[in-house]
């Protein structure tokens, strides 16, 4: 293969026309990828519980704002969920691109501190909201015959440690759902992967963090990286997934952790 049979770099991650829906657009991971896929050139439905947090996409300017539609929902609501799809459609007709990124922390508790109310709170969103959402949004993308699905699992989701009982419970099944609707829907068109995040500086992992001198600190931040992760380390990643350039990258784990789990 000579350099002219190469594709345009550009082209491997430019989603010009495309349109993506991110789930936790307010902040963290979720925000990081709305201003990304804006540079990209896509479309995006932004959706989040926090009503403050979509205002201040605002921020992002004139023209970038032209593209980007904000929706206030609660992904443990089957209703908003059918509510968010139906008026992404009716403004850009199509979704192209699904980026399940919401989903809350359950404080590092083990099985016993965790009641059923927070068990079932954490699984509302984590997995049975992606779940609802995804099934919302493959209709379309089948009709279509291509679509592109982003799951947010995590480091938690391959070992124990990354978090409590419940959330580690639902970043492995994040990983097994992400693995068979590969299977289900890759022959259809449907590119399905996740990735899984190591200890990312946001506004959910701010308590976990606050400690600067904490052994937990000290291990994160042992890592090869020698840093702790970034929204824009997972919204880089996400890009790329949702680009050309992963057309052969089917039911994947992706891993971005800074080195955490080498060893």
């Amino acid at each position: 293969m000579s350099s002219k049979d190469l594709p345009n770099p550009y082209s491997l991650v430019n989603l010009v026309d495309q349109v993506v829906l991110i789930t936790g657009a307010a902040s963290g991971i979720g925000r990081a990828q709305v201003e990304l896929f804006l540079a990209a050139g896509a479309s995006i439905v932004a959706v989040d519980i926090n009503p403050d947090g979509l205002e201040r996409l605002k921020e992002l300017g004139e023209p970038a704002r032209q593209r980007l539609q904000p929706q206030i929902a609660d992904l443990s609501k089957a209703e908003d969920i059918v509510r968010v799809v139906n008026s992404a459609i009716e403004r850009f007709g199509r979704i192209d691109v699904l980026c399940n990124t919401a989903g809350l922390l359950d404080g590092y508790k083990p099985s016993l501190d965790v009641d059923e109310a927070l068990w079932d709170k954490i699984f509302a969103v984590n997995i049975k909201g992606l779940y609802r959402l995804t099934n919302a949004v493959l209709p379309g993308m089948l009709a279509m015959g291509k679509g592109v699905i982003i799951n947010m699992a995590s480091v938690a989701g391959n070992f124990a440690g990354g978090g409590g009982a419940a959330y580690t419970a639902t970043k492995h099944a994040v990983l097994g759902y992400t693995r068979q609707l590969s299977y289900d829907y890759g022959r259809k068109g449907i590119r399905v992967n996740a990735v899984c995040p190591g200890m990312i500086e946001t506004g959910m992992t701010a308590d976990a963090l606050s400690d600067r001198e904490s052994k937990l600190l000290k291990v994160l931040t042992s890592v090869p990286a020698g840093r702790l992760g970034k929204p824009e380390d997972i919204a880089q990643i996400s890009l790329f997934l949702a680009g050309q350039g992963a057309d052969f990258i089917h039911g994947a784990a992706i891993t971005v952790d800074g080195g955490l789990t080498i060893k």
